[in-house]
């Protein structure tokens, strides 16, 4: 008995030892995201995520302690066997993760969950974002993770499998083993109290990089996966009747609000380019993008305007629908609910617009985009990767820029176009991994958007030469930001700050807005211009209507961010309070009963 219950100490110690090693191996590889990483941080990152590694060390413990149960009365060959395989694969597991989660986490800002599951559905695509040396390096990190920790298993564990017998108490022995499987319900739990063991729980720092390296990876993963779907009832930080007050403050109208005109007609025919990646500080700069640079002072420029979230998909539905992004929810993922919500082009088809189409030079059915673009959007006629011959889609995502622009100059003036029309237009170019037809700038990340807005610039010139050009009013907003700056963390307001400019023969003249907005903020201002109705917009707010408040919105995994000219606040829900405040404190009020409303909101859809 007693080499048994060695054994099962030996194996609960092995995993957090296991997990311990690989935060290690993040916190060191990414320590200058973090401003460095001295030894005495480096523990009490170890340290302070202990409870979690013990937590997932509990989980996987249990199918061990079983098997040791078992074991009275196996062949100690079978156990040996099982013993075995089962390390294997979980070692692997925790390999994948880890590794995946090392190389992933520059790029996204936190550590990755469920909802890299969607992207996978189509593999393709989803490697795409990833540059050779990530794959390989990858794998080999995979390979060597799992060879390391399946070493020290075959030291510390296996002999000791080896060595089992027969045990000569045999009727306490199991029993006792019973009782040591069923005590790992209090580190996986973490606690006696009400509280259980929880994202949260790591975090101990004012350095937001060492709160996630105090996170487990594999624990945030699986917990990822178990939060409830009953979204309602997430996040409640006052009771119902309360939030619905100050949301509905937040989006008051006062008495003899006017919204200021900025196109010349209300009727323009419309194309809405999504941008990849656009961030505001490089999608600005007159050395980076001159083009852009020029429309913001040629057009209507909102130089405080947001990105909702960190996601494509994510972006799209915040612009199309006018709807926040949940940071724990790929909306996409639900088209029960995405079709109970509005949207732009839905919006205008019902004001006699019609022609509509969407181009993209890449996969339209990738996260799910097809069925939001023809179900929620109503636009049935779409241009992507297969529409374009494939000596052009030379690029991971599929066709560069400039010829998905070619495609939609060409049919603007070559083909019959009823007016008014709406084209959506989504770019790919500025996505990782960067592989642009063209080499400005060193840096990967700014040639391909220096790339990007070269096409644009093109286009913007071939159509202002076009008789179309008085009547169309051309909008750019990106579909989230970048993190540009090595060592920029995910909730950093730079990372979603992004442009929105309005362009064309349609607009008045040039103005700048100061208003603070967000993506969900552009049906409510554009329908405002052409006096169509936006109260389905739940959302939304008329950014050029004098009666409105104007603040800017986005979430990160997992927080959020809300600003207004009174200040900013940044509240972190893993660690339960504002990470930053400046300004007007009833800020953290007003952005927890927003966040509060999105969730119940989408809960009832």
């Amino acid at each position: 008995m007693f080499r048994r219950v060695v054994l099962f100490g030996s194996i609960f110690l092995y995993f957090a030892i296991v997990f311990c090693f690989g935060k290690a191996a993040f916190s060191l590889v990414h320590a200058a995201m973090g401003g460095g990483m001295s030894l005495y941080g480096l523990l009490a990152i170890l340290y302070h995520g202990f409870a979690m590694d013990m937590s997932m060390s509990g989980y996987l413990s249990i199918l061990p302690g079983l098997l040791l149960i078992a074991s009275v009365w196996l062949r100690p060959k079978t156990v040996a066997q099982a013993f075995n395989v089962y390390f294997l694969l979980m070692l692997f597991a925790v390999a994948v993760i880890t590794v995946t989660d090392i190389i992933l986490y520059p790029h996204w800002g936190f550590h990755f969950d469920s909802m890299i599951l969607l992207y996978l559905q189509k593999p393709k695509e989803a490697l795409a974002s990833a540059v050779t040396w990530e794959i390989i390096g990858g794998i080999s990190g995979i390979i060597a993770f799992t060879g390391l920790a399946y070493a020290g298993y075959a030291v510390i564990i296996r002999k000791q499998v080896r060595r089992l017998r027969p045990p000569h108490s045999l009727p306490l022995t199991p029993p006792v083993l019973l009782a040591l499987t069923g005590a790992l319900f209090l580190p996986i739990r973490g606690s006696l109290t009400t509280s259980t063991m929880n994202v949260g729980r790591a975090f101990f720092s004012e350095n937001m990089f060492y709160n996630h390296a105090a996170v487990n990876p594999t624990f945030n993963f699986f917990y990822s996966f178990a939060k409830s779907e009953d979204f309602e009832v997430q996040y409640q930080f006052f009771d119902r009747e309360k939030a619905g007050g100050i949301f509905a403050e937040l989006h008051r109208k006062t008495a003899g609000d006017t919204t200021a005109s900025a196109l010349t007609t209300g009727r323009p025919n419309i194309i809405l380019f999504i941008l990849e990646s656009f961030v505001a500080d490089i999608a600005l700069d007159s050395t980076v993008a001159p083009h852009m640079h020029r429309f913001a002072k040629e057009g209507v420029f909102f130089p405080r305007f947001y990105a909702n979230s960190f996601r494509t998909d994510k972006g799209m539905v915040s612009v199309m629908s006018g709807y926040p992004a949940h940071p724990t929810v790929t909306l996409m993922k639900y088209p029960q609910k995405t079709e109970t919500l509005p949207t732009i082009s839905k919006a205008l088809k019902l004001a006699g617009y019609g022609n509509m189409t969407f181009y993209y030079g890449g996969d339209a059915d990738f996260s799910n985009m097809r069925s939001y673009i023809v179900g929620e959007c109503g636009i049935k006629d779409i241009v992507s990767d297969r529409d374009f011959p494939a000596n052009v889609r030379r690029t991971k995502w599929g066709a560069p820029d400039e010829y998905m622009l070619d495609r939609l100059f060409r049919d603007l003036t070559e083909k019959e176009q009823p007016s008014p029309f709406f084209k959506l237009a989504m770019t790919l170019s500025s996505h990782e991994p960067f592989d642009v037809p063209v080499r400005q700038f060193e840096q990967p990340f700014l040639n391909s958007v220096h790339y990007t807005d070269s096409c644009l610039g093109s286009f913007v010139n071939r159509l202002h030469a076009t008789p179309a050009w008085e009547n169309t009013l051309l909008i750019f907003v990106a579909d989230h930001g970048y993190g540009y700056l090595p060592g920029m963390s995910g909730h950093d307001p730079r990372r979603f700050r992004i442009p929105m400019i309005w362009l064309g023969g349609a607009v008045a003249q040039p103005l700048a807005i100061e208003a603070y907005g967000s993506q969900n903020d552009l049906a409510a201002t554009l329908l405002g211009q052409l006096k169509i109705n936006s109260d389905a917009f739940l959302f939304s707010k008329d950014l050029l209507n004098t009666g409105t408040h104007k603040f800017a919105f986005y979430s990160y995994l997992n927080g959020f961010f809300m600003a207004d000219d009174a200040g900013c606040v940044i509240y972190d829900n893993d660690a339960q309070t504002a990470i930053y405040q400046q300004g007007d404190p009833a800020l953290e009020e007003k952005a927890k009963a927003f966040f509060q409303m999105m969730y119940l909101d989408l809960g009832n859809r």
